[in-house]
């Protein structure tokens, strides 16, 4: 028998306005749907209704990862700082670390995830070829300091997420078990009713080679994808890349140095020559762990410094200041060119390609240089996918212009390698009888974020509109108000959730049928049965909350169907 609940006991508070610091449609419906409560910045409070959702999409999510042998564990949220120290990333972190002390003084951390503790529990407790492979899995709270936590349960400072991990002794095994997850992720988020998009990503701090991102498009997206609309491509903005190009410099003439006063930037210098700014060469400058390093993209771009960061990952990148230039006679802030720069070290994108010409700086107070090129005149030290992609950018497969779209990131999933492996000698005896270095793979879904990318995609004007497989009921009954349509609606009530249907029943003594009504919208459950006029006769209303048809119904029809 499932579970009845009644309204009139249910802890829920429906809300008619928007929270005032609600911007995105997650974080305003489901607090005004009585789902979740904030308690500070980042940090939520689940309420009976939400909790019911969240824990449906964790059902989900573990019987999918139990279908591909996946075993759940619990591993504690607080740990030891010592395995984040030796992976390096106690560091890397930074600031979205939450760091603490014990009362003796010792460091601990609140997890942002849990590669390094996964990696000490196999080697504790697999010492064999025979012991693996090895799928493990937690539901678990992890926790990051955003500096702004934003969109409700959809980026906060404490969330819920699923993580697994996988431990092979071969590259051929981690590939399988990668394949494994990918194919458990696309049934998890079918099952779910996401629209959702696989698109190639980079590791990140999480390290490894191969990385895909499971993207659910939504305006509140915090991430920015790529769609190829004449072939399969897809891609996270930060894994875009462009093909090396050569091409025949020979006709180019001499470099011609160019009197161009007053003019520091891009735009004042196209405007002082009459040229567009794609004839120009920019040269940024950046510390990457404190060593000036110059990065050059055409001038009518714009150099992603997240994209750079993860290319240059774990070193730290920040802008140069005024104070770097201090005592370096080489650069002249301003009017840096490449062809000047023997002890910078020179970065440049893709499309700055051997054999083309460039009007860049002359590396002298007002002064620049026509007819640099790349090749002839300088060289690149390193090519790296560094700019802002745009609109319209060739896709890497097919040529065609790429499209743009705002995502939520739902999953992430990674061959790490050998990475954590080799920082704590996971080792086990092969089947040579000598050691085998493990290989291993990591593989995340935001279950909390599940629940914000489900609102955002499935919500109407009138509320939320939750699928059948996470609503927190199956069918919701309302009494339309009089004594003799409560009492129905608590028999209605009572017969499904015999039946096995998950029953909300509003029995709210008081309440006017129109607020019952607009509830019922808004808390989302996808059938609302009405007790209402034509009780007396045996007859309710049935209405699909997503098409919003409606049919009157014999309660024993109503029953039939609700149950089938």
């Amino acid at each position: 028998m499932a579970q009845v609940q009644r309204m009139s006991r249910l802890m829920v508070k429906t809300l008619r306005d928007d929270p005032a610091d609600a911007e995105t449609l997650n974080h305003k419906l489901l607090v005004r749907a009585g789902y979740v409560r904030r308690t500070a910045a980042g940090i939520w409070t689940w309420l009976p209704l939400g909790k019911k959702v969240y824990e449906n999409i964790a059902r989900v999510v573990r019987e999918e990862m139990d279908a591909i042998g996946g075993q759940e564990v619990l591993l504690p949220a607080l740990l030891p700082k010592e395995p984040y120290e030796a992976s390096g990333r106690y560091e890397e972190y930074g600031d979205l670390l939450f760091r603490l002390k014990d009362r003796k003084g010792a460091d601990y951390l609140l997890g942002p995830t849990h590669e390094e503790i996964f990696t000490q529990v196999v080697k504790d407790q697999c010492s064999s070829y025979k012991d693996l492979p090895v799928i493990l899995y937690q539901i678990q709270t992890k926790y990051r300091d955003e500096a702004r936590p934003r969109a409700g349960v959809l980026r906060g400072r404490e969330f819920q997420m699923k993580d697994s991990y996988s431990f092979d002794t071969s590259d051929e095994g981690l590939a399988e078990s990668y394949a494994l997850h990918r194919g458990a992720y696309q049934k998890i988020f079918e099952r779910l009713g996401l629209d959702y998009r696989i698109v190639s990503a980079v590791a990140g701090a999480m390290g490894g080679s191969k990385s895909e991102e499971f993207l659910a498009p939504a305006p509140a997206g915090e991430d920015t994808f790529v769609d190829c609309p004449a072939c399969d491509y897809a891609a996270n903005t930060e894994a875009v890349t462009f093909k090396l190009a050569p091409v025949d410099g020979a006709a180019h003439g001499p470099v011609e140095e160019l009197d161009t006063p007053d003019t520091p930037t891009i735009e004042t210098l196209a405007e002082h020559l009459g040229v567009p700014a794609s004839a120009t060469l920019k040269n940024l400058l950046v510390k990457v762990d404190g060593e000036i390093v110059a990065v050059g993209v055409p001038g009518d771009r714009e150099v992603d410094l997240g994209k750079l960061g993860e290319h240059l990952a774990p070193a730290e990148v920040e802008l140069v200041t005024a104070e770097d230039f201090e005592g370096r006679d080489d650069l002249v802030r301003g009017y840096v060119g490449p062809q000047g720069l023997a002890k910078v070290r020179y970065i440049a994108d893709p499309r700055v390609a051997p054999g083309t010409a460039w009007i860049t700086g002359a590396n002298k107070q007002d002064k620049h240089a026509r007819n640099v090129v790349c090749g002839r005149d300088f060289e690149v030290d390193d090519y790296l996918d560094v700019v802002v992609v745009e609109e319209g950018d060739p896709c890497p497969n097919c040529g065609t212009g790429l499209k743009l779209d705002r995502a939520i990131e739902i999953g992430h999933i990674f061959q790490l390698g050998r990475k954590y492996a080799d920082t704590f000698q996971l080792d086990v005896l092969g089947n040579q009888g000598k050691p085998v270095r493990v290989t291993m793979g990591s593989y995340g879904i935001g279950v909390s974020r599940a629940v914000a990318a489900l609102a955002e995609q499935t919500a109407d004007d009138k509320g939320l509109c939750w699928p059948k497989e996470v609503a927190p009921a199956d069918v919701h009954v309302v009494a339309a108000g009089k004594a003799l349509q409560t009492e129905l609606a608590l028999d209605v009530a009572e017969k499904l959730g015999a039946a096995g249907a998950r029953v909300l029943v509003d029995d709210r003594a008081g309440v006017s049928p129109g607020v019952k009504f607009t509830d019922a919208e808004l808390i989302g459950v996808p059938q609302i049965l009405v007790a209402g006029r034509r009780s007396a006769e045996g007859v309710v209303e049935l209405k699909d909350r997503r098409t919003g048809e409606r049919e009157e119904l014999t309660v024993d029809e109503a029953i039939a169907r609700l149950t089938a």
